[in-house]
């Protein structure tokens, strides 16, 4: 039978997920879309590779297995799967249509909407990824500024203008990659000694996992208005859930610019540009940034519910104590186990990670071996808790009983110098994202 969630499951089966996996190696390369949700950062042969449905906080995969699911669709679903106020404005648009000849009224009301909810939302532009967002941000700060190079600190999507300072950089023009460089997270210093007189935008996520120093992120802002740059936020990961404002609102701060995506919609694609209307108004004349669908209507019909759910059940409080009570409880376990050395849970509460320390050994082994324990317990794990309003207090108490089983075979298994003999799949893939250091660094100019 499928495996439930239970801590007595067996490992799961996965055959019919193997079975799709190896007829899509034979027409897709890669077979995934999403490089987070791929079988390199999934144990292949012991983690399920694809998933058929979700409700709430739980979701089955292909051949039935059910979990908790702790990675909210990589960080769209801000309240769960199949929600049912916005699948019910999703059905309702439907029936009126999901693309126009002409602009549809969503467009406006969900803007105007936001105007309310974004302190920096003076002008608002609409797309559909985090990635076309982000590019449009750069696109109209070089307009603005008549600067062209970028500096950046963390993950901003697949364009030329970012994935040039990565280690998978095939394909982009040596002059793309000399116009960003990169600085490192709560070091001002290296901050100050990228910034110069042609760095149209300082682009950075206001934080990931590590949280900011004292004043470190109004430094930041002084230091880009006294040399004429704008101040990007990337709020992928903050919009929505930190705060219904996103990092804007929980900081007290205005950037120039911030973009968003994840969580806005609750799982349905779109993105959002906002900032300062002298900036924004070049969209009007001489920066194009526009896409057949931008006004896409579903979308739109989600947004509206999602932002209606959000503000109605106070979502971001309750995503804060749900989500502190499930990394007290995590790290409480690795003080009782003696763990101290190789892991710990840290974050602000709307998402947290597992990190592990040096010395644990291998981080991709032991994540491996830690993911596949995990699964075989019922429990989705990727090492995030991105919290979501359908995950429930019993969820949280199922979670920390998983924890207590598996932290202690972990433990074994890094003090026994043994872990890959314990894989029952591959280990992890590395990829270039990394929590500090993000990214490799170019020469500086």
């Amino acid at each position: 039978m499928p495996n439930t969630v239970s801590l007595q499951n067996d490992y799961p089966s996965i055959s019919r997920s193997l079975e799709i996996y190896e007829k899509a190696l034979q027409c897709m390369a890669p077979p995934t879309q999403t490089l987070a949700k791929g079988p390199g950062q999934y144990s292949l042969g012991a983690c399920p590779i694809y998933l058929k449905k979700g409700k709430g906080s739980r979701v089955w995969d292909v051949d039935g297995n059910e979990y908790l699911d702790w990675n909210a669709g990589i960080g769209p679903l801000s309240l769960g799967y199949a929600w049912p106020a916005v699948d019910q404005a999703i059905r309702a648009q439907l029936e009126d249509g999901i693309t126009f000849s002409l602009m549809h009224e969503l467009e406006y009301t969900v803007v105007e909407r936001l105007q309310k909810i974004i302190p920096n939302a003076e002008s608002v532009r609409i797309s559909k990824s985090g990635a076309d967002v982000c590019s449009a941000a750069i696109r109209i700060a070089r307009a603005f500024t008549g600067r062209e190079r970028v500096l950046c600190c963390g993950y901003h999507g697949w364009h030329d203008w970012y994935i040039g300072v990565t280690t998978r950089d095939a394909g982009i023009p040596e002059a793309v990659k000399d116009l960003t460089n990169t600085f490192d997270y709560n070091n001002i210093d290296s901050l100050k000694e990228a910034l110069d007189g042609d760095v149209a935008a300082v682009i950075l996520e206001p934080f990931v996992f590590d949280k900011p120093k004292d004043g470190y992120l109004e430094e930041l802002a002084r230091l880009c208005k006294e040399n004429g740059t704008l101040l990007i936020f990337d709020e992928m990961w903050t919009g929505f859930r930190l705060a219904l404002g996103g990092a804007q609102e929980f900081f007290g701060m205005k950037p120039d610019l911030a973009v968003y995506s994840k969580a806005v919609a609750n799982g349905m694609p779109i993105a959002f540009l906002t900032g300062r209307k002298d900036v924004m108004d070049h969209f009007n004349t001489d920066v194009f940034f526009f896409t057949t669908f931008g006004g896409e209507a579903l979308s739109l019909a989600a947004t509206m519910a999602t932002l209606d759910e959000l503000e109605k059940h106070d979502v971001p409080a309750d995503l804060a104590r749900k989500g502190q009570k499930l990394m007290d409880g995590y790290n409480a376990l690795v003080s009782k186990f003696g763990m101290e050395a190789y892991t710990l849970c840290k974050g602000y509460p709307c998402r947290t990670t597992v990190a592990l320390l040096p010395a644990a050994g291998n981080a991709l082994e032991v994540k491996a071996y830690f993911q596949q324990e995990m699964i075989k317990r019922g429990v989705l794990w990727q090492g995030n808790h991105n919290m979501m309003a359908a995950h429930s207090d019993e969820d949280i108490a199922y979670t920390l009983k998983a924890y207590e089983a598996v932290l202690p075979l972990v433990k074994a298994a890094i003090e026994g110098g043994d872990v890959a003999s314990k894989l029952k799949g591959k280990p992890l893939e590395a990829v270039f994202r990394k929590v500090d250091n993000f990214n490799t660094k170019p020469k500086m100019r």
